[in-house]
């Protein structure tokens, strides 16, 4: 556990200076959405980390930077594009308004936490990375199995998104596609790539201990950002219209439309 510990500390440093970085440009262009992308690639920059100290089976180490790597671009390009030129994520609007004059500060100590948190999430790759099986587990093969259908599947719910706001009415709702079983599929499928992570680490040694994953992120996207953001300021500027979507529609898991 002790090289846990040292490659969790150094992944810290590596995504604080990141988040640093990150805090000193929102402070020139007012825009703190950007550290949304900093986040995505983080735990691609700590999975190459690891990479270079752990020393489990090359295939599987081979297999995991490909698929970590894949996500993170495929989510940073995305946000990228989204808040290219565009103005701040409504997220961060909103806690610019209730810091008020210590915003800055504020936003400082959140990114920061931010760091902490995504080197804490990544923990469950050293297990992975240094895990010396050459064999792969059924458990294991699921993991792999869930990533894939999480990456699919969030890529389709944000081109859903994107594709329903170039031609949407304003106040509409999106509830097409994946949006009419779930009023936030990408957030379910981000959670569902932290179930993933923890299948695929689990027959390594300490790998059980992964469980925290996506237990911190259901609570994480549900009751702290995300859904819960999200979700009041839909209402408030959506109104009835919303109150609706929402007794009709799955707020997180996908599932069949409800009769109220």
């Amino acid at each position: 556990m002790l090289t846990t510990l040292y490659l969790f500390l150094l992944s810290f440093v590596l995504i604080s200076l990141l988040m640093l970085g990150v805090w000193l440009l929102q402070l020139k262009n007012k825009n703190a959405g950007i550290v949304d992308i900093v986040w995505a690639i983080s735990f691609m920059a700590a999975a190459f980390v690891y990479s270079f100290f752990t020393d489990g089976y090359e295939v599987r180490q081979l297999i995991v930077i490909a698929l970590v790597t894949a996500w993170c671009l495929r989510l940073g390009i995305h946000l990228f594009v989204r808040n290219w030129g565009k103005e701040e994520d409504l997220r961060y609007t909103q806690l610019r308004k209730e810091w008020g004059s210590y915003a800055n500060r504020n936003l400082f100590f959140f990114f920061e936490f931010q760091a902490i948190t995504a080197a804490a999430l990544s923990i469950p790759l050293i297990w992975i990375l240094d895990n010396p099986s050459l064999e792969f587990s059924i458990i294991e093969l699921i993991g792999y199995g869930l990533i894939l259908v999480a990456f699919i599947g969030e890529g389709i719910a944000d081109y859903q998104l994107q594709q329903y706001k170039k031609t949407a009415v304003k106040g509409g709702i999106c509830d097409v596609g994946l949006w009419n079983y779930s009023r936030h599929p990408n957030y379910f499928f981000e959670w569902l790539v932290w179930v993933a992570i923890f299948f695929i680490a689990w027959p390594a040694p300490y790998g059980w201990i992964s469980i925290y994953c996506p237990i911190l992120m259901w609570h994480f996207l549900n009751n702290v950002t995300g859904v819960k953001i999200t979700e009041e300021h839909m209402v408030k500027t959506r109104g009835e219209k919303y109150l609706q979507y929402q007794r009709s529609t799955s707020a997180f898991i996908p599932w069949f439309k409800m009769n109220k």
